[in-house]
């Protein structure tokens, strides 16, 4: 589930020369599985209403209290318009008080509030019900994504004692290349280690999209699952081995010339309509 204000991915926000991000918010909600649903609708001002801690996106509603954030969806699917409606609510011990920058200018920046989490899913359309642990963060940015990067990479693994491990891997447009791996308790407070070894993933089955990652050892991360395999962005479960075992993380991939691309933003309202 991500949140937009802005949204970075919005063809309409694109079009419109990026002026009014108010203007161009959305509640993006994956459910993957066999009652797997999508939604991403885009709403004007005129239907957003934002506090320090609570943000409205139409009929949908996020809160912001100690120790808990919840989410209440209320959207109609796309492409197919089925409903969407349920809570999610994520539970943490602290949130992280570090922003970084992930490009090396000040332009994009990134800040893991609780990457250990505990998240409920009760949701009535479709029927899905579970828990587990969860992951949060924010990131902004006074630039398009795909102005800054060319290609762009991240995962977030689960340790033990509450920790999490993040790795980014970015390619800038002028050919800079970064990399970076943070450590996270679960209070928020985060350190650098050194990032692992680079290792190749496959491209994604239908549209390609590049995928790598780090780990302990050369071949030391497989793909096991994908999630999201779009024209310009891909989301999948990896097998990975860090700090000497093997262990299970979330992936995702960016190509920045993908989403510059025209004819991909024309494509993208039939999976992000737009309600004004």
């Amino acid at each position: 589930m991500i949140a937009f204000v802005g949204s970075v991915f919005s063809p309409y926000y694109a079009w419109s020369g990026r002026q009014a991000p108010e203007n161009h918010c959305a509640l993006n909600v994956a459910l993957y599985g066999p009652r797997g649903r999508w939604t991403m609708t885009e709403r004007g001002r005129a239907r957003t209403r934002r506090s320090a801690n609570s943000y409205e996106i139409a009929k949908s509603a996020m809160q912001l209290t100690p120790g808990r954030l919840s989410i209440d969806v209320n959207e109609i699917g796309a492409p197919i318009p089925l409903p969407v409606r349920g809570r999610i609510t994520v539970d943490f011990e602290g949130l992280g008080d570090t922003t970084y920058l992930i490009d090396g200018n000040g332009r994009h920046r990134w800040r893991p509030l609780a990457p250990f989490s505990r998240v409920s899913v009760d949701f009535s359309d479709p029927d899905v019900k579970w828990s587990g642990h969860g992951y949060f963060d924010t990131n902004n940015g006074d630039e398009p994504l795909e102005e800054g990067f060319s290609f762009w990479d991240w995962s977030r693994t689960t340790l033990e004692g509450g920790r999490t491990a993040i790795l980014y891997n970015t390619d800038m447009r002028d050919g800079e290349q970064r990399a970076a791996a943070y450590l996270v308790d679960r209070f928020g407070k985060s350190e650098p280690f050194d990032p692992p070894m680079p290792v190749s993933l496959p491209s994604t089955p239908i549209w390609r999209i590049q995928r790598r990652s780090r780990a302990d050892e050369d071949g030391g991360a497989r793909i096991a699952r994908t999630f999201e395999d779009t024209p310009f962005y891909s989301r999948s479960m990896i097998e990975t081995r860090l700090f000497g075992a093997d262990r299970v993380g979330v992936h995702e991939s960016l190509s920045g010339p993908r989403l510059r691309n025209p004819v991909v933003k024309a494509l993208l309202p039939f999976r992000m309509p737009r309600i004004a």
